[in-house]
């Protein structure tokens, strides 16, 4: 719960909800998995992003656990609420494939940047909050069909009416953590978060046949997100083909795209289609 000298650490999990509308994902840390503070997540959700009118899980450990008294107890609470509780099969985990996205997008990435360091609550709560913001920025599709409008729509706009933001930071990714302070060792996590999440969600939107193959090209005019590996955390860069270039076998590799500081030329694979264009 602190730091100083003779503290004992102890395990912590984390609570993922997702939209099921919107995709948008909201964390809550928790101490353990009694059916206690499973409630207290709830309610903080609850309180935090507003009542849900119906809520789904799965019946693993996490909620059925060793016994039967953290399912009667989530019921009561979710109708104390007035929202109405779903339960999946038994044995049935892969039906809940919505909100396993989530969990993997948390889980995988989380445990290798913070390794072997033992978090506080306060450093490991800090850094699930940023961790949501990071995912709730990722954009889905044009705010417009406008062909100067580089504006996308984000998880975030359903949460802020905005676009996320975060407090500017200095680049700790390659310094040494004997040298970085504890606040600083949040940061550099975020930041290395970031970038292993930015790297397989981009990858994800590439996914197509060699050239060999017919496959799904993008449109000129369409909106893309252009592969750039400086940037920080939450930012994105967004750019509109203008054309497209074909080699000598009628195949387009290469496009001209008008980004806000101007127009460039880039690869194919360095341009990633938005998801739900």
């Amino acid at each position: 719960m602190s730091r100083h000298r003779g503290v004992k650490s102890s395990k912590a999990y984390v609570c993922v909800f997702v939209c099921m509308s919107t995709k948008a994902i909201h964390l809550e840390l928790a101490s353990d998995m009694s059916s206690d503070v499973f409630i207290a997540a709830l309610r903080r959700f609850v309180a935090r992003r507003g009542k849900c009118s119906h809520l789904y899980s799965d019946r693993g450990t996490n909620f059925v656990g060793a016994n039967r008294e953290l399912v009667a107890l989530a019921k009561k609470c979710a109708e104390c609420e007035l929202i109405t509780h779903h339960f999946l099969p038994g044995n049935a985990p892969h039906m809940g494939g919505l909100w396993e996205a989530g969990v993997r997008s948390v889980k995988t990435h989380l445990k290798r940047v913070i390794g072997d360091q033992v978090l506080s609550y306060e450093e490991f709560y800090t850094l699930l909050v940023q961790i949501e913001a990071v995912l709730n920025s990722r954009p889905l599709t044009p705010m417009s069909s406008d062909p100067n409008d580089l504006a996308v729509l984000t998880p975030g706009h359903f949460l802020t009416l905005e676009p996320l933001g975060s407090v500017p930071d200095e680049n700790y990714q390659d310094i040494n953590i004997s040298h970085l302070k504890r606040w600083q060792l949040i940061q550099q996590m975020q930041q290395h978060f970031w970038r292993r999440w930015k790297n397989e969600y981009l990858h994800t939107l590439q996914q197509r046949n060699k050239w060999l193959k017919s496959s799904h090209m993008p449109k000129e005019g369409s909106l893309v997100l252009i592969k750039n590996d400086n940037l920080s955390p939450l930012k994105w860069d967004m750019g509109r083909i203008l054309k497209l270039t074909p080699g000598l076998d009628g195949v387009a590799r290469v496009a001209d795209v008008k980004t806000k500081s101007g127009t460039i030329k880039r690869p194919l694979n360095k341009l990633c289609p938005l998801p739900v264009e």
